[in-house]
């Protein structure tokens, strides 16, 4: 069942991909993957069309982004409808990234895998020679939440490979994202004594979680990704006295190596070679990455890097609608 049946339908490729960057990964996560690709309406090879890469946010997976939803549209739907509105037509990928921790933040880490690497090495590859699409100046990724801090760090890092992002409540301003956090997950860590390894027994062992739970789970996961300690349980570890509360210096000194705003004084000036560079999130977002994003709008204004940068009238969550802006940003950038 479609939200509109009547409208021109694209197809989803079902594929499954072997990563070799993948092999051997700290998480000891499976090598082989779902990868669904998106082709639209009346695609043919011979197009060349562009290519957006979809990189979901914590919690979430490519292919839940192509699976159905009740009154509400997936990414492929919506894709159809834009396009018969006019947006240019693309093709999209949605790579599994999924980790038994509970997210990817689509970066190099010896705490969880050579997920930058598995993107630009594998999985864009694979899809452009398959389906005649993207290459240099016409591959663009998306993202939401770590999707976006994704899109951005990619962005930051390899506007060589991409030519336009879109960063949608995007992961940064650790210092108004993560600390309150932590102090969050060290009163839920209280009760197991700190234990990490006891609180994931505890955890993976409920059918249900309370939000604090939930968020101690995501915390101690980017501490897998950002500052992974090859003696903790899954790589990971505190960057904190879990008594006091108080920071340590060199381990929170690793998660700042990662915190967009800050890589932005040194790695900012890349954005300038990209088509397109979108930037939104609500103004009153529960995890507070509307001040992040904000500080990294005014230093992309004042290393005057193009983008369009929009604050709108929600919080953290369902905010998928914000596609309907950016999508077609993306789509026009990287077909002209």
């Amino acid at each position: 069942m479609r939200r509109n049946h009547r409208l021109p339908q694209g197809t989803v490729h079902r594929l499954a991909h072997e990563s070799k960057v993948l092999v051997g990964n700290a998480q000891d996560e499976p090598t082989r993957r779902e990868l669904h690709v998106y082709t639209p309406p009346g695609w043919s090879e011979r197009q060349r069309l562009p290519l957006l890469v979809d990189m979901p946010g914590f919690g979430g997976t490519g292919p839940i982004h192509t699976a159905w939803k009740a009154l509400a549209e997936n990414v492929p739907e919506r894709l159809d409808r834009l396009i018969a509105e006019g947006m240019p037509p693309v093709v999209a990928a949605f790579p599994d990234c999924a980790m038994r921790i509970g997210g990817n933040q689509y970066i190099n880490s010896t705490g969880t895998g050579r997920y930058e690497d598995y993107l630009i090495d594998e999985i864009i590859p694979h899809v452009e020679e398959r389906f005649g699409c993207g290459g240099s100046g016409r591959r663009g990724c998306f993202g939401k939440s770590s999707g976006g801090f994704g899109a951005i760090w990619h962005g930051l890092n390899h506007a060589d490979f991409w030519a336009a992002i879109a960063c949608n409540s995007g992961d940064m301003g650790w210092d108004a994202l993560h600390i309150p956090e932590l102090y969050l997950s060290l009163d839920v860590l209280q009760r197991f004594d700190w234990s990490i390894e006891r609180f994931f027994a505890d955890f993976e062992g409920k059918e249900k979680h309370s939000r604090a739970e939930q968020s101690c789970r995501m915390f101690l996961a980017m501490s897998a990704h950002y500052d992974p300690d090859p003696r903790g349980f899954r790589y990971m570890s505190l960057p904190a006295d879990p008594y006091t509360g108080e920071l340590i210096a060199d381990k929170w000194a690793n998660w700042l190596r990662y915190d967009p705003v800050l890589v932005a004084d040194h790695r900012g000036g890349a954005l300038k070679q990209l088509k397109a560079v979108w930037l939104d999130c609500g103004d009153h977002d529960q995890f507070r990455i509307h001040f992040g994003m904000r500080r990294l709008h005014r230093k992309l204004e004042a290393q005057g890097v193009p983008h369009v940068y929009q604050e709108f009238d929600d919080d953290h969550t369902d905010v998928d609608y914000r596609m309907n802006r950016f999508l077609p940003v993306l789509a026009k950038a990287l077909s002209d």
